[in-house]
């Protein structure tokens, strides 16, 4: 489930869009204020970023500057200034595309399945692999040190394969059942402690090292 961070200071604007891409399947993070945007970002990684520019706290234009500068989530602003040069400048300051407000909101919608889809064929990797453990999507196995781990679930290699991509974050029990089954979490923790309980069982049998941390209180996260 694609996660999207909206900054944006317009209550009503805010729960507009969250509503409408809640509607579509995608789990949404407000954000109110540039600082409060800012904060989200260091806690998150959102697969996708929409941007108010004039926000109180910090500017839109400041936050693209420390989105960009953490890597290529891809980021639609959205903007009352609608003249050619401010749009210019705002996607040669890193953009990705830029929406005119007010804004009709299938447009919105659409310019952000057109971002997420080039977002996912650009970071798509076939192998992922952190202190020792490969996972290879197209082969859709897992290997620790070379050797291949047998009898993997379709649930635990999904696991695997969202603390791959992401290896330095911890991951909250929600966040780990919205990614292994593919739906909303309906608070239920037990079927995530037992899947990370076999996880570990079988990365025993072929190694002695610990691969999954857990953080109480928060979740599991790789080991470092």
């Amino acid at each position: 489930m694609n996660m999207i961070l909206i900054v944006e200071d317009d209550v009503n604007i805010n729960e507009m869009l969250k509503e409408a891409l809640e509607k579509e399947g995608y789990r949404c993070v407000q954000a109110f204020s540039g600082t409060e945007g800012r904060f989200v970002l260091s806690q998150e990684r959102p697969d996708l970023v929409l941007l108010d520019l004039m926000l109180p706290g910090m500017s839109g234009e400041a936050l693209l500057k420390e989105i960009r500068a953490k890597g290529a989530i891809p980021v639609i602003v959205l903007s009352a200034k609608d003249e050619m040069d401010d749009k210019v400048d705002v996607l040669l300051g890193g953009a990705d595309d830029y929406v005119v407000k007010p804004f009709e909101i299938r447009e919105v919608l659409a310019r952000v399945q057109v971002q997420l889809r080039k977002s996912s064929g650009a970071k798509e990797t076939k192998v992922l692999e952190h202190n020792g453990l490969l996972l290879d999507r197209e082969e859709h196995q897992i290997y620790v040190d070379g050797v291949r781990l047998e009898g993997v679930t379709r649930q635990e290699f999904l696991i695997l394969e969202l603390f791959l991509s992401w290896p330095k974050k911890v991951f909250s029990k929600e966040e780990i059942f919205e990614a292994a089954w593919e739906e909303p979490f309906m608070g239920e923790t037990k079927a995530i402690d037992v899947h990370i309980s076999n996880i570990r069982k079988k990365l025993k049998t072929v190694s002695d090292r610990s691969f999954i941390d857990t953080v109480w209180g928060i979740g599991y996260t790789l080991s470092r």
